[in-house]
């Protein structure tokens, strides 16, 4: 039997459960077993755990659906666990070194104890200074084990579930589980502390809880705050049952009602039934009040009396009732000119329209991008949404005869913004763009990220300087309703790098669609359209942006590439989308598409890529062609923009370091060898999950047309998927 058995549920912290998992297997005590709680084998966590299973037999993956909620995960790892002892850890937290051989030297010392207490650190998501709540709480308690009724205080109620280390057989043997609903740990807590009968603490930190930047989905608005009720009756009826009495009840009381009371000052938290709140929580007041229980001074005890009388109204009034709505000042938006920023304001008072659609794709630039697929299939599958394209004024000639479209800036622009239902962009809507209550936003974003995204960023100073501000950009992010993704790995990034309370759909990414859709006939007509000669070997060459260079340097000398490749290669040169107002044009051997509206066709074209940490190699890798890696500066790379991998040692292709090593692989042919395809293939299998050609037609049918999740269709699997064919078979003279 394992000393301790650490239970880690990994609902909606994918991203984060590598640091929870990292942190218990680092413990120099190694006498545990770890238990993450999955969704499903088949969900996002399950892919992580099951990693760690893989390299670490004391890692044991349960299931449990989210239906089941924190109290069904808990209970499914709590009936798994063979350990004495039992700690629950959230995904998003993390054991400190030395924890566990901390707590295993306390228990040495006590000796078998029902529950032992201990401290935990509230460490702020982005600044501030860590806290340790349970610090003075804890400090009252006799330095040796004891029973309960020598420090009634610690109840349990005000600490969470990973702030104990509970004895397994005493849960067991008083059946005690995790109460169904919200506020679970509230109803645990008190009924641990019901049935315990030896207790002890250990006043050291054990677990670092991470504060969430959108703060607990226990405060947020909604009905479930009625539930906080329901734990509140479930204890008190439980110690009444067992005859609890004298301090033990009393403090038992004022705890659990502490927290009944906070919520009802909180009108916000209830959006309605206020006052059917408070008048049950008087009624349980009065029925379970312990006999001789004396209030609390100053104002709390004015709230006590207030409660214990029903007296809704003169509560109210006591904590600020009928205070005027604040923030809207804030919320203002800012359109350049007064006179358009009265209009968007009059704008914003009419209703939404309910069948109004607005795209937009890389801060104006045209129809481009997924925003454009969605569009598209929107015309097909929701013919009764309208839909409106925002453009910025210099390319709005090249926006489809068939489009409408807006420019950014116009009188118009402001009106769709303020009255569309639905907002679909690949970037980020302007500033003073107001997230309206019943708008849905929808975040498709434009690549996967290899560099460092969003607030991961904030340390590398080169391009925290050009991001700007991380408050305005995080306010941005909480406009978001949903953030497509294209591959697990895509998730987990974006739930770190745009923290905020958006649903992530791994529906692939809209704009891939077209690389499992296109036929050989469209192939054949790109190719003519950007020129590419008849029988020629296309090789598109896409570096990526650098942040600490001014303006677009290459990288690569293309002309001396061409002439040591042979003369069956022609290069298709793409620069960074911050580029595109560039040359054009080129030599024959060189033709520059930086300005082509889609990047998607350009791929089609092409008959390999070279690239170097461009995110264009996750979506070309659809295609299933050939890829090669120039890094020649990986290393300055790394340390100045920072990655999330290591891209040489996972690569899509051969990697490549000087302009000689890039030649001889297309020389010898080894850029479509065997060896070449094995790496293509490990890459597709980690990064191109969810790309199977419907991805814009998932967004429609679940986002405009309202459709169940359970209805959307599934993705195809990678090995039954059929990419578009390339121009003709890749041979070497």
């Amino acid at each position: 039997m394992p000393r301790f058995s650490i239970i880690v549920p990994s609902h909606g912290v994918e991203g984060r459960l590598s640091l929870a998992l990292d942190s218990v297997l680092a413990q120099s005590f190694g006498d545990f077993e770890l238990i993450p709680v999955c969704d499903a084998p088949d969900a996002p966590g399950a892919d992580v755990a099951a990693g760690y299973a893989e390299r670490d037999s004391r890692v044991a993956p349960v299931h449990s659906p989210p239906s089941a909620g924190p109290s069904g995960a808990r209970n499914t790892g709590m009936r798994a666990a063979t350990g004495a002892y039992l700690l629950f850890l959230d995904g998003d937290d993390v054991l400190v070194p030395g924890a566990l051989g901390a707590l295993a030297d306390r228990l040495d010392a006590t000796g078998d104890v029902d529950v032992l207490y201990f401290e935990h650190e509230r460490t702020p998501w982005w600044e501030g200074e860590p806290t340790r709540p349970a610090e003075p709480l804890l400090a009252k308690a006799p330095p040796e084990a004891f029973a309960p009724g020598r420090a009634p205080e610690v109840t349990g109620v005000s600490l969470p579930a990973w702030s104990a280390a509970y004895r397994r057989a005493f849960l067991t043997g008083h059946r005690l589980a995790f109460p169904d609903g919200h506020f679970t740990d509230v109803g645990f807590g008190g009924l641990v502390t019901v049935a315990a009968e030896r207790m002890a603490v250990l006043r050291a930190v054990v677990v670092r809880h991470l504060l969430r930047r959108q703060g607990s989905r226990l405060n947020q608005p909604g009905a479930h705050h009625v539930e906080l009720l329901d734990q509140t009756e479930l204890v008190l009826t439980r110690a009444a049952e067992r005859g609890l009495s004298g301090a033990r009840a009393e403090a038992l009381f004022e705890q659990l009602f502490a927290a009944v009371l906070r919520t009802a000052a909180h009108p916000r938290r209830l959006p309605s039934r206020k006052r059917a709140f408070f008048r049950r929580a008087a009624r349980l007041y009065r029925r379970h009040r312990p006999a001789g229980f004396r209030r609390p001074g100053g104002s709390l005890g004015v709230q006590h009396r207030l409660l214990a009388a029903g007296a809704y109204t003169a509560f109210r009034t006591l904590r600020g009732a009928n205070r005027a709505a604040t923030g809207a000042a804030g919320s203002v938006p800012r359109p350049r000119l007064l006179r358009t920023r009265l209009r968007y304001w009059r704008q914003l008072r009419r209703p939404l329209d309910p069948d109004l659609a607005v795209y937009c794709a890389y801060w104006g630039r045209g129809y481009a991008c997924s925003p454009a697929a969605i569009h598209a299939k929107a015309r097909e599958l929701a013919p009764h949404i309208r839909s409106v394209f925002l453009v910025e004024a210099d390319q709005a000639h090249a926006m489809p005869k068939d489009v409408d479209h807006a420019v950014i800036g116009s009188r118009r622009y402001w009106e769709v913004l303020a009255r569309a239902t639905y907002l679909v962009n690949n970037a980020n809507f302007a500033e003073g763009v107001v997230k309206r209550a019943g708008s849905v936003h929808v975040q498709t974003q434009h690549g996967t990220p290899l560099k460092k995204m969003g607030v991961d960023q904030s340390t590398y100073p080169v391009v925290a300087a050009a991001t700007g501000s991380f408050a305005k950009l995080l306010g941005r992010v909480d406009r978001w309703d949903y953030n497509l993704s294209s591959n697990r790995h895509s998730t987990q990034v974006w739930e770190r790098a745009f923290p905020g309370s958006y649903e992530a759909l791994e529906y692939g990414y809209p704009r891939n669609d077209v690389y499992c859709t296109a036929t050989a006939e469209d192939v054949a007509r790109i190719r003519r359209e950007l020129g590419v000669p008849e029988g020629r070997t296309a090789v598109l060459y896409a570096p990526t942006h650098r942040d600490h260079h001014t303006g677009f340097e290459p990288g690569l000398d293309l002309e001396a590439f061409c002439e040591e490749v042979g003369e069956d290669v022609v290069v298709l040169l793409r620069a960074h989308y911050f580029y595109d107002r560039g040359r054009g044009g080129g030599t024959g051997r060189i033709i520059d598409v930086t300005a082509h509206r889609s990047s998607e066709d350009v791929c089609l074209a092409a008959d390999a890529l070279i690239t170097d940490y461009s995110s264009i190699m996750f979506d070309y890798a659809n295609l299933d062609r050939p890829i090669v890696v120039y890094a020649d500066d990986w290393e300055v790379y790394q340390e100045t923009r920072g990655v999330y991998f290591d891209l040489p040692a996972a690569p899509p292709g051969p990697v490549t370091r000087t302009p000689q090593e890039l030649a001889r692989v297309f020389r010898d042919g080894s850029y479509a060898g065997p060896g070449s395809r094995a790496l293509r293939a490990a890459f597709r299998e980690r990064f191109c999950q969810f790309d199977d050609g419907r991805a814009a037609e998932r967004v429609v049918r679940r986002v405009l047309l309202g459709e169940p999740p359970e209805a959307i269709p599934p993705v195809l699997p990678l090995a039954r998927r059929v990419p578009a064919p390339a121009a003709a078979p890749l041979v070497r003279s």
